[in-house]
């Protein structure tokens, strides 16, 4: 039994004792939503990595964890980083995977819904060895990492290209100007708020590299919005 599909795994679903996971999340509701990731990934006994890698054991995996399997640059580098799986990062690799992590070869828009969230990260966790060990299993911590969002007035900062370009410099030590991405992401031309959103996860420290992570835990909300307008408009 390679790959179970939807109409299996919920049988699974209900076979199985009532658990923790259900103060977060309905894993019956779960399984059905899981039913639009079967195509890529795999789940439960025996399952094998196919277009994506499988998912058994993901909370507590470093990203990019399963040997033999050919990662993205950009989930490859936040393993390397220190990025583990749990409920608050996951949560917020599905809701967006492409503003989490930029280059991701995972092809899915995201799951905008938190309660559709909460409900895949249940069953997904049924999965994990050991869930009911899992740290993030608090019924709060789930709730809590599902709806962060950053406020409208900080989304609609108009941002200083020319103030933007004067704060560059830093940003210029490590990414090219030009776009090329040799090792390191590329910010140019990136959309203004799918910047924003990046830099705010990285001074939240939902994003783990810890350089990114100082460098935005410098700068205010109008810095961070003079950069997205100055790279996303800088020519070569």
């Amino acid at each position: 039994m390679k790959h179970l599909k939807f109409s299996l795994l919920a049988a699974m679903v209900w076979a199985l004792p009532a658990m923790a996971a259900d103060d977060f999340g309905n894993a019956e509701n779960g399984a059905e939503i899981f039913d639009e990731c079967s195509g890529c990934h795999e789940l439960g006994q025996g399952a094998e990595n196919g277009i994506g890698p499988h998912l058994n054991g993901i909370f507590g995996r470093k990203a990019a964890g399963i040997d033999g399997f050919t990662y993205s640059e950009s989930l490859t580098r936040a393993g390397n980083d220190g990025l583990v799986w749990d409920l608050e990062k996951l949560g917020y690799y599905i809701e967006n995977p492409q503003i989490f992590a930029s280059g991701t070869r995972m092809s899915y828009d995201g799951l905008e819904d938190p309660q559709e969230r909460a409900d895949l990260l249940a069953f997904l966790r049924i999965y994990s060895d050991n869930p009911q060990n899992i740290p993030e299993a608090a019924p709060t911590a789930i709730a809590a990492a599902l709806e962060v969002r950053l406020p409208p007035d900080i989304l609609e900062i108009q941002g200083d290209s020319e103030y933007g370009e004067y704060l560059s410099s830093e940003c210029l030590t490590c990414h090219r100007a030009d776009g090329a991405a040799e090792g390191i992401p590329s910010i140019t031309f990136w959309p203004e708020e799918d910047f924003v959103i990046a830099m705010h996860a990285y001074k939240r420290k939902l994003r783990p590299h810890p350089v990114m992570q100082m460098m935005a835990g410098r700068l205010n909300n109008e810095e961070i919005a003079a950069l997205a307008a100055y790279f996303a408009e800088l020519e070569e």
